[in-house]
């Protein structure tokens, strides 16, 4: 903790700030007054901060009638949960006497939330809720642990399946969505079917960090495949992730599992490639992944290549035979992955 002094220091120089400025970060605690003066500098758009707002309940400091139209947020420290709880005050505030909104700016503006060293954290409804509104979002870093500052092993994850995918449909812009790194406990309620609901609702995502409990993972694959109520999802478009951070989430199968585990990720995203984590059976997925890649590319060159085949034998009387095609011909097909043949 800095010597009061130097916290006093820092106060007063963000108290002269004028309303120019664009981008504020400070790592040293600062008076609520100081805070206060931020959350009113209009054109603020990159805010880094550790401290957490001003207790309104108590101060004389007013609430804000207008947030500054952040496009980059970081929050740390001790402070996360009083500005998420904020923001959950302020989008259920009433109208101001213009008639605005204290959020009506940030909500539309901010692109980045990332919510970094947040000690003793637990990832939950409450604070994911109010994180919801910024319906503009692309990149959301929720950088937690499972581990508490005893160095106690705990699952710091409590969102189930419907609560991820309320998130996805609330941010459909999401490029990276990462909701701290899978923990080798396994207590987590959330599923395979969560990654399902993201892929379709984040049709943008390019990186995605979540817990999903591998107990059952089999058996939650097949349910996907075949539970009524995830008929209409399937039948919509995925996004194109290409690599599933699963970090310590752990993985015991037999071979039919690996295939099972495998299927279900090419369904869920069309375009996976690997599967990284710290669990060697991650590796033999991401080898079936491939596998199956390199099939699907083969079955695809096939479906082109015969109607074509097809045409030439019509055209120039060739006997089709039955639609029988040889070994060699198929081979020209598919080039380099005539290894299957």
């Amino acid at each position: 903790m800095p010597p009061p002094s130097l916290t006093d220091s820092f106060s007063s120089l963000v108290l002269r700030c004028g309303p120019s400025i664009t981008e504020f970060v400070c790592l040293t605690p600062l008076s609520d007054a100081a805070t206060s003066h931020l959350v009113h500098l209009p054109h603020l758009r990159y805010w880094t901060i550790i401290d957490p707002p001003p207790n309104y309940s108590t101060s004389s400091l007013p609430l804000p009638t207008s947030f500054p139209p952040l496009t980059q947020f970081r929050l740390g420290g001790d402070g996360v949960r009083g500005w998420i709880s904020l923001f959950g005050c302020l989008a259920a505030s009433v109208p101001g006497v213009q008639g605005g909104m204290p959020l009506s700016r940030v909500r539309e503006s901010l692109e980045t939330l990332d919510i970094i060293n947040y000690p003793n954290s637990i990832t939950n409804l409450s604070l994911i809720s109010p994180i919801q509104i910024f319906h503009n979002l692309a990149f959301l870093n929720v950088e937690v642990s499972c581990h508490d500052r005893d160095g106690d092993d705990r699952c710091s994850f409590e969102l189930n399946d419907d609560n991820a995918a309320e998130l996805a449909m609330a941010l459909p812009h999401m490029c990276v969505l990462r909701l701290g790194r899978p923990c080798f406990k396994n207590t987590c309620a959330t599923t395979v079917a969560c990654l399902l609901q993201i892929s379709v609702y984040c049709l943008e995502l390019e990186s995605l960090e979540i817990h999903f409990n591998t107990r059952n993972v089999v058996e939650d694959f097949k349910s996907i495949s075949m539970d009524p109520r995830f008929e209409q999802l399937r039948s919509l478009p995925r996004c194109s992730l290409s690599c599933l951070e699963v970090s310590r989430a752990p993985l015991a199968l037999d071979k039919p599992g690996f295939e099972t585990v495998a299927n279900g990720m090419v369904d869920i995203f069309p375009s996976i490639e690997r599967c990284k984590g710290f669990e060697g059976a991650w590796d033999d997925v991401s080898g079936r992944i491939s596998k199956l890649r390199a099939l699907n590319m083969l079955w695809v060159s096939v479906c082109f290549r015969l109607p074509l085949h097809l045409t030439h034998s019509r055209a120039t009387g060739e006997p089709v035979k039955g639609y029988s095609i040889s070994r060699d011909t198929m081979a020209g097909w598919i080039g380099p992955h005539n290894h299957f043949l």
